[in-house]
């Protein structure tokens, strides 16, 4: 469920679209504190997934180190959890669904997948 900013009310509304631009907030790994960065996100089957040419981004490694995230989209907050993706298989699929059409959909990637909380 996500939470409405202006009533503080859960909402049924899920994210529906396939391919997305939300705020992901996760909790710092040094310092504690929420880092919101926007990005280009993937939801396919039932899971979001965000991906990045190699590990190395502040959001990525906060999202491994502290797996509690948040994800802000059209005026609602939804909660979940982080984990890495392992299979080459699904990382392969992720980056064809985020660039449809587009060289880079090729291009090797890492991954991590958010299950919502209900």
């Amino acid at each position: 469920m996500g939470l409405n900013y202006l009533t503080g009310k859960k909402s049924r509304m899920q994210i529906k679209e396939n391919l997305f631009r939300p705020i992901l907030v996760t909790k710092g790994r040094k310092t504690g504190k929420e880092h919101t960065v926007m990005l280009r996100a993937v939801n396919h089957n039932g899971k979001i997934y965000f991906s990045r040419h190699k590990p190395d981004g502040d959001w990525f490694q906060n999202a491994i180190v502290n797996p509690q995230i948040k994800i802000k989209y059209k005026d609602k907050i939804f909660s979940g959890n982080a984990k890495l993706v392992e299979s080459e298989e699904l990382n392969k699929k992720i980056s064809q669904l985020k660039y449809p059409g587009e060289e880079r959909s090729k291009e090797k990637r890492v991954a991590i997948e958010i299950t919502l909380n209900e």
